[in-house]
C-alpha cells in the first residue's frame, strides 16, 4: 500500500504544475424533435475524458480553460454535436440534439443503463478510452480498473483471457454483443479468442455489475458486459492503423465507412490481421478479424440494421500452471521455500511454457486443421519447423444479426433481432503412448523426436506404421440461431411497459480427430461400435475416442414495467424460460441398436427483479435494486456426455440479490463520486468432476447444495480540476465465502457395469471464495498538456486473492485452513496518444504507445490450491518416494501462472 500512496502523491505533484485559469460553460440539452429536456446527456471538452452529465432539467455545467475549446454533446439515440467556442469568460452554450435512428435500436436491444435513471451499478468505457488503454490486449483486460472486475491473461495465449465479477466467473457473467448473448450454450463460458479483434470495431462497453438491467434470461449474476459495435459512421472516412509489440507482434487494421448517404443508409467495415511469437514461450498467434455493419432507413417509422463479426485464428497455448519455483527461485524464497523445495524445481524463467518442445526439422509430417470457412479441415504444414506445441487452439465463430426497428404507433414500438452464429475448430493435445522429457521433473514435456521414433519402430504385418501416440484435437463444430423481440408500450407519460420473447436453438458436434500421426501411417481406433470390431485405421482428420451431438433448445419471455414520477424512476421485471437438452452418441449403440440418444425433460427457470432510483437534487441520486433468480442447470450439469448418462437429482441454482448505492456530482461537474454496497446469496450450486479409481473403473463425483455469500463495497471517483488533468479511482472491497458444509455422491461405474453409490461430506463452511482478489484498487492520472496529446499513468493493486480450489478436496473435517493467499501485487501501466498537427486537409495522423507493467514486477496472477501435479512433496513413509504435500495450502503446494513481464505496444494510425 505504501507504493500505491507514493504513486498517488506523484500524480498530484504532476497535476499541480498544470493548473491554469478556467471558466464555466453551462447550458441546457434538449431533443430537437420534441423539445424534451434530455437527462443524462454527456457534455465534455474534446480531447479530455471528463465532463458532466445533464441533470433532471437537462442542465449541465463544466469547467474549461480559456481559449479555443471544442465542446461535445452526446446522448444515446441522438446525433453527437460538436461546437467550437472561444472562451474568454463564463458563457452559456445550449444543445438541441436530433434523434439518430441508426444507433437507437441496438442500444435498446442491449438494455443499456442510463445515468441517474437505471438503478444498477455500472461503468461506461467509450471508444476514446478503449483506444487509449487497450493496446491490442484481450477486451476483458481493459476492465480491471472497474470495481469488482478482475481479468487475467491466464497463460498468456492470445484470446485466452478470463474475467470474474464480484467473485463469479464468466459462466455467471453475461456477455452481449449488440444485444445478442454470446456465452456458450452448453456451459456458459466465453472464449475470448472467438472475439479477437472485436476491440477495433467496438464503439463502447458498459459493465453492469450485479443482476443488471438486462431483461433476457442471461447468466447475469455477477454482471453483464454490453459490447456495442459502431454500426454506422456519420462521416465518410477511412482509417489504417499499424501496431508493433514485443515478440515480433504486428497488427494491421483497415476500417472504412460510407457516412450517411441520401439520408437513407450507411455502412462500415473493418479487417484486422495479427501475427506474433507471443511473450510467453510458444504462444504465437496467427489471426484475422473482420466486422461489417450497415443500416437502412426505410421510412420515418422503420429501419433495418445488419451486423457481422468474426475472428478466425490459430494460436499456441500455455495452459498448464507451474510451481512458483519453476518460474523464479528468488520469488519462491520470499514465500518461504526451503533449499530442498527449490532443488525439486529447476528454474525455467518467467516465460516458461510446458506445452512446447523442439522437433527435428527433418520431420515434415502434415497436421490437420479446419479451414477458414470449412468445418472439417485440411492437411497443412505445422506453424514452425523447429518446434511443436502440444496445445494449439484454432477456431472461427462468426456471428451475424439483422435488427428491425418499427414505430407501430405513437405509443407502441417493436424491436426484433434475428441472429445466427456458426463455429468450427478445436484444441489439440496428445493421445496414446508419448515419450517425455524430464529436464523439469515437475512438468514433463512431450519429446516429439523420441515419440516419432517410437512410432516408426511399430510396424504391422502389412509393413505399415501403426501409431502408438499421436497429436489429436478435441473438436467443436456448432451453430446457433435465435430471435429476440421486444415490444414497448407507453401507457402514459409516467408508465411504460415492455414485453419480449427470447428463442434460441443450438447444435454442437463434439469429437476427436487425428491432427498429426507423428511419423505413423495410421491410428487404430476401436471406439466406434458401428464399425468393424477389428477397428478402424484412421488417417489425418479421422474421428475417434468420442463423437456426439449436443442440442440445446431454449425459449423464454419477460414482462417489464417502468414508472417515472418526478424525481423517482422505478422498474420491475418478471421472466421465465424453458430449456431442453438432447444428446446423441454416434459411436455408441443404444438399447434399440441405433445411436444412443438421451433427451432431458423441459427444465424451467425464472427471474424476478426490480429497483428504483431517486434524484434527490440536481447533483445527488440514490438507487436500490433486488432480485431472485432460479437458474436452469447447464447442459454439463444435466447430461454427462463423456459417458452418455443423466446426472441425477439436479436442482436449479438460486440467487438472491440486494444492492443500494448513491452518486454525487459536485464542484461544477469537476468531481464525480459513485458508491454502492451489494449482497448476493448463491444457493444450490451444482458441481461435478470425473474421477478414475485405483482399479481402473470410472467414477463421477457430484455435489448439490453448495452455498456462498458475496458481499462488498464499491467506489468510483473521477476528478478533473482543470482541462489538462483528470484523476480516476476505482476500488472494491469484498467478503465472499462459503456458508455451509455440503454432502455429495460418489458414483462409481464399476467394470462389471454396476454403479456403486457412496456419500461424502465436504467441509467448506466459512472458507473464502477463491479465484479473484477481494480487494482491488485502481488509480489513474490523465494529462492533456497540449491539443491532441494525452498521457495516462495507471496503477492497479490487488490483494486478498485466495487460490482457486474445488470442494472435492475438502473431505477432512479438521482441514479448515484457507486456500493459499496469493501475494498482493501492484502494476503500473503507461499510455500515450498524440494527434500530430498536420496541415494536410482531411488527414489525421496519430502516434500511440503503451507500456504494461512498467516496473517489470514479478507477480502471480492465477493460482490453484494443493496441486496434484506440481506441489512440493516429501517422503513420509521412508520408502524414498515423495508421497505427501509438505505444506498443504501453502505457497509450495500451489500451481500458478506468472503474470506477464514488462511489455509494450506502439503504433501509428492514419485517418481520412
Amino acid at each position: 500500500m505504501s507504493k500505491l500512496y507514493k504513486i498517488f502523491v506523484l500524480m498530484l505533484l504532476i497535476a499541480s504544475t498544470l493548473l491554469a485559469q478556467n471558466y464555466k460553460v453551462s447550458g441546457v440539452v434538449t431533443s430537437k424533435q420534441t423539445g424534451e429536456k434530455l437527462v443524462g446527456a454527456n457534455v465534455y471538452v474534446k480531447g479530455t475524458t471528463m465532463g458532466a452529465a445533464t441533470d433532471e432539467n437537462g442542465k449541465y455545467s463544466i469547467a474549461v480553460n480559456a481559449g479555443s475549446n471544442t465542446v461535445v454533446c452526446s446522448y444515446i439515440g441522438f446525433e453527437t454535436v460538436e461546437n467550437t467556442v472561444q472562451v474568454t469568460n463564463d458563457m452559456e452554450l445550449n444543445f438541441s440534439l436530433k434523434d439518430y435512428a441508426f444507433s437507437l435500436s441496438v442500444t435498446v436491444l442491449a438494455d443499456r443503463a442510463k445515468e441517474r435513471e437505471t438503478p444498477v451499478a455500472f461503468s461506461n468505457i467509450d471508444k476514446k478510452e478503449m483506444e487509449l488503454r487497450l493496446g491490442s490486449r484481450d477486451i476483458p483486460l481493459l476492465l480491471t480498473t472497474t470495481p469488482s472486475v478482475y481479468a487475467t491473461a491466464q497463460g498468456g495465449g492470445s484470446g485466452d483471457a478470463r474475467i470474474n465479477v464480484r467473485g463469479f466467473d464468466q459462466r455467471n457473467v453475461a456477455i452481449m454483443i449488440n444485444g445478442v448473448p454470446v456465452n456458450d450454450m452448453e456451459n456458459g463460458w466465453v472464449y475470448w479468442s472467438n472475439w479477437d479483434g472485436l476491440g477495433d470495431a467496438t464503439s463502447s462497453i458498459q459493465m453492469q455489475r450485479g443482476l443488471s438491467a438486462v431483461n433476457l434470461a442471461t447468466p447475469s449474476i455477477g454482471g453483464t458486459m454490453n459490447i456495442i459495435t459502431d454500426p454506422t459512421a456519420l462521416n465518410f472516412g477511412m482509417k489504417f492503423k499499424q501496431e508493433f509489440g514485443d515478440a515480433a507482434f504486428m497488427k494491421s487494421t483497415l476500417s472504412a465507412n460510407t457516412g450517411l448517404i441520401d439520408g437513407k443508409w450507411a455502412a462500415s467495415a473493418s479487417i484486422v490481421r495479427k501475427t506474433g511469437d507471443g511473450v510467453m514461450d510458444g504462444t504465437w498467434t496467427d489471426a484475422w478479424a473482420y466486422y461489417f455493419g450497415a443500416a437502412y432507413n426505410i421510412n420515418e417509422s422503420n429501419r433495418l440494421e445488419f451486423y457481422m463479426v468474426g475472428a478466425p485464428q490459430l494460436h499456441g497455448q500455455n495452459r498448464y500452471k507451474q510451481n512458483i519455483a519453476t518460474y523464479s527461485h528468488e520469488f519462491a524464497k520470499e514465500q518461504g521455500y526451503s533449499d530442498d523445495a527449490l532443488s525439486q524445481f529447476p528454474e525455467a524463467g518467467q516465460t516458461y511454457n510446458q506445452n512446447l518442445f523442439p522437433v527435428s526439422k527433418s520431420y515434415t509430417g502434415k497436421q490437420w486443421y479446419s479451414t477458414l470457412f470449412g468445418s472439417e479441415g485440411e492437411a497443412v504444414d505445422r506453424h514452425d519447423p523447429s518446434f511443436m506445441n502440444e496445445l494449439v487452439n484454432y477456431f472461427h465463430k462468426p456471428i451475424a444479426n439483422v435488427n428491425w426497428y418499427s414505430i407501430l404507433s405513437k405509443d407502441l414500438t417493436l424491436y426484433t433481432t434475428l441472429y445466427w452464429s456458426g463455429g468450427h475448430g478445436g484444441g489439440t493435445g496428445t493421445f496414446g503412448s508419448m515419450k517425455y522429457n524430464y529436464d523439469f521433473p515437475s512438468s514433463r514435456r512431450v519429446d516429439w523426436d523420441a515419440t516419432i521414433a517410437n512410432n516408426v519402430a511399430n510396424v504391422d504385418s502389412e509393413g505399415k506404421i501403426a501409431a502408438k501416440g499421436i497429436l489429436r484435437a478435441s473438436r467443436n463444430n456448432q451453430w446457433t440461431i435465435g430471435a429476440i423481440s421486444k415490444a414497448f408500450y407507453k401507457i402514459s407519460d409516467n408508465l411504460k411497459t415492455s414485453f419480449g420473447i427470447d428463442w434460441r436453438t443450438a447444435s454442437i458436434d463434439h469429437y476427436r480427430d487425428v491432427v498429426d500421426l507423428l511419423g505413423a501411417d495410421y491410428w487404430l481406433s476401436k471406439d466406434n461400435q458401428f464399425a468393424d470390431a477389428a477397428g478402424e485405421k484412421l488417417g489425418l482428420g479421422g474421428k475417434f475416442n468420442y463423437n456426439n451431438t449436443n442440442d440445446v433448445n431454449w425459449i423464454g419471455g419477460y414482462g417489464q414495467a417502468e414508472y417515472t414520477q418526478g424525481i423517482v424512476t422505478a422498474y420491475g421485471t418478471v421472466g421465465y424460460s424453458v430449456i431442453n437438452y438432447n444428446y446423441t452418441d454416434h459411436f455408441k449403440k443404444g438399447p434399440d441398436g441405433n445411436e444412443l440418444n438421451l433427451e432431458s425433460d423441459n427444465i424451467g427457470g425464472y427471474q424476478v427483479k426490480g429497483g428504483a432510483s431517486v434524484r434527490l437534487t440536481s447533483t445527488v441520486d440514490v438507487f436500490a435494486n433486488a432480485g431472485y433468480v432460479s437458474k436452469v442447470p447447464t447442459f454439463d450439469q444435466v447430461i454427462n456426455d463423456a459417458r452418455g448418462i443423466f446426472i441425477e437429482d439436479q436442482k436449479n441454482e438460486k440467487f438472491l440479490h440486494l444492492e443500494a448505492g448513491a452518486n454525487w456530482k459536485g464542484l461544477d461537474g469537476k468531481l464525480n463520486l459513485k458508491s454502492n454496497v451489494y449482497m448476493t446469496q448463491w444457493n444450490d450450486r451444482a458441481s461435478s468432476q470425473p474421477y478414475r479409481v485405483a482399479d481402473g473403473s470410472e467414477a463421477l463425483l457430484t455435489l448439490n447444495g453448495i452455498s456462498s455469500n458475496h458481499m462488498g463495497l464499491e467506489l468510483e471517483v473521477a476528478y478533473q480540476p482543470v482541462n489538462m488533468v483528470r484523476f480516476d479511482m476505482g476500488a472494491s472491497f469484498g467478503n465472499w465465502k462459503y456458508t455451509d458444509n455440503v454432502s455429495g455422491e460418489y458414483e462409481n461405474y464399476k467394470t462389471d457395469g454396476t454403479i456403486e453409490i457412496l456419500n461424502y461430506n465436504y467441509y467448506i463452511k466459512d472458507l473464502k471464495v477463491g479465484d479473484q482478489p477481494q480487494t482491488q484498487i485502481a488509480v489513474a492520472a490523465s494529462f492533456f498538456p497540449i491539443h491532441g496529446l494525452v498521457a495516462s499513468i495507471e496503477y492497479k493493486y490487488f490483494d486478498n486473492n485466495y487460490a482457486y480450489f474445488t470442494p472435492f478436496g475438502r473431505t477432512v473435517a479438521t482441514d479448515t485452513e484457507e486456500s493459499w493467499k496469493i501475494p498482493a501485487y501492484g502494476l503500473l501501466d503507461f499510455h500515450l496518444s498524440y494527434d500530430l498537427p498536420l496541415q494536410l486537409s482531411g488527414v489525421n495522423l496519430q502516434l500511440f504507445a503503451h507500456v504494461f507493467n512498467v516496473l517489470d514486477e514479478f507477480y502471480i496472477v492465477d493460482a490453484a490450491d494443493n496441486s496434484s501435479f506440481v506441489s512440493y512433496k516429501i517422503d513420509t513413509t521412508g520408502d524414498g518416494k515423495r508421497n505427501a504435500i509438505a505444506d498443504p495450502h501453502g505457497a509450495s503446494a500451489a500451481e500458478v501462472f506468472a503474470g506477464l513481464p514488462r511489455t509494450f505496444n506502439v503504433g501509428i494510425s492514419i485517418s481520412y
